[in-house]
């Protein structure tokens, strides 16, 4: 208790929750399109493959839109930034109540829900700039928790469009807006700690090879998640024919395992080190996948392997944002950011996949076949690189060195090595 009480003080506790209202509403907005797909693809008689392709286009839109709203909150603070993107969500809540009554339509309003997916670095920024260093990581979790609004939607949403018809959850999430707006209004204070970096900085660690390793490695992770999570209604309704609204609900299942865990994931990784839990998290999930397509005859068998997933998932996510801070200790936040786009365009890769599949082999099988072997492949990537990332800048297994040392890696951050190439 006493531990929870000095947290909570040493930073600004409403600005957190704030940050983290934001981030879950925005994230049940992103996904409202995957949670609706089974009343969407009834509606236009979509085959297999479009119905994924709509599906994907929210999550590549949102992680293309990361990095303008990245850039917009340095220049007119993330608070604002925030408060300019709810309202531009609200708009397009609106577009969608009274526009869309075609595919094309709903092409358009997945793109204009990706304004939603950009809110992730903006809202971790926010949330744990007021903490200092040694809170960083429990502040940052706490916000990011706000993933949970997957959950939001796929409970919601299915049983809203099956009263009031699914055009109308688009306006009924509008309303539902307002609730975080209203709090990031009152509540939230600028943080202290505002700088400006350069495109060159924002980017840098696209310039090493870690930081390709770490990109490719939240694809699996957190592609794996959004991705799975906004296809698992269509999923369920398709394979097992059970009723759009028992699909939410087997959906939030999944997805509310891998909410839950994430923060697991970062607690185990400090203490076992963030390569380690990410060895087993990749080998679980390739397992997982590959067994959840051979269990397409029974529904409770799969629900629990996607549960199992999708806790497999939510820690990896944690493990590999305690290895961010360990290789780029001074521009963590920058790297976070950066890292979490390019993982979020991962998360268009299996919903693809799994249409492409249904529709031209007559199952999903090869989809989730398809992820899994993307999800060894990267498992030894990371037993390769491992080995140079325990000589230079982390203990063996991935753990937090205990003082620094001569060899650790360069950190664009500094300013003296601005500009440089390694």
């Amino acid at each position: 208790m006493s531990g929870s009480t000095t947290f909570l003080k040493s930073g600004h506790w409403p600005t957190l929750f704030a940050s983290f209202l934001y981030f879950d509403f925005c994230f049940a907005i992103w996904v409202l399109n995957g949670a609706m797909g089974p009343f969407i693809g009834e509606s236009f008689k979509l085959t297999p493959a479009q119905q994924g392709f709509m599906i994907s286009v929210p999550i590549l839109a949102g992680a293309l839109m990361r990095f303008p709203l990245g850039v917009l909150a340095q220049y007119i603070g993330r608070k604002n930034a925030a408060m300019v993107e709810m309202g531009l969500i609200v708009l397009a809540l609106g577009y969608g109540f009274f526009f869309v009554d075609s595919y094309d339509s709903v092409l358009a309003m997945g793109v204009l829900l990706g304004i939603a997916g950009a809110s992730f670095g903006v809202a971790l920024s926010l949330g744990s700039g007021w903490y200092p260093p040694r809170y960083k990581g429990l502040a940052m979790g706490i916000a990011g928790a706000g993933n949970s609004g997957t959950v939001l939607a796929v409970l919601f949403a299915p049983p809203l469009a099956t009263h009031f018809g699914w055009q109308t959850v688009y306006g009924l999430a509008a309303f539902t807006m307002l609730l975080p707006m209203a709090v990031m209004w009152w509540a939230a204070k600028e943080p202290p700690d505002r700088e400006h970096q350069t495109l060159r900085e924002h980017i840098s660690c696209l310039f090493e090879k870690d930081g390709w390793a770490f990109s490719l490695i939240y694809i699996v992770t957190f592609g794996g998640f959004i991705g799975l999570a906004s296809f698992l209604p269509t999923y369920f309704h398709d394979q097992f024919k059970v009723t759009k609204v028992e699909a939410g609900q087997l959906t939030m299942l999944a997805t509310l395992m891998g909410s839950a865990v994430r923060v697991v994931g970062g607690y185990v990784s400090d203490r076992v080190g963030g390569v380690t839990t990410l060895t087993g998290v990749l080998l679980i999930v390739s397992v997982t996948l590959v067994l959840c397509g051979l269990a397409g005859g029974s529904v409770v068998v799969t629900t629990l392997l996607f549960m199992l997933c999708f806790a497999a998932l939510g820690a990896g996510n944690g493990a590999l944002f305690q290895l961010v801070p360990l290789r780029w200790p001074l521009t963590t936040a920058v790297a976070g950011s950066m890292i979490g786009e390019i993982g979020a365009l991962g998360g268009g890769f299996l919903p693809n996949a799994m249409g492409v599949s249904k529709q031209y082999a007559g199952t999903y099988l090869w989809g989730f076949v398809s992820f899994a072997v993307l999800a060894l492949g990267l498992l030894v990537m990371l037993r390769i690189v491992q080995i140079r990332w325990t000589r230079t800048w982390a203990e063996r297994g991935g753990r937090a060195r205990v003082t620094p040392v001569e060899s650790s890696p360069l950190d664009y951050g500094r300013p003296e090595l601005r500009g440089m190439a390694k």
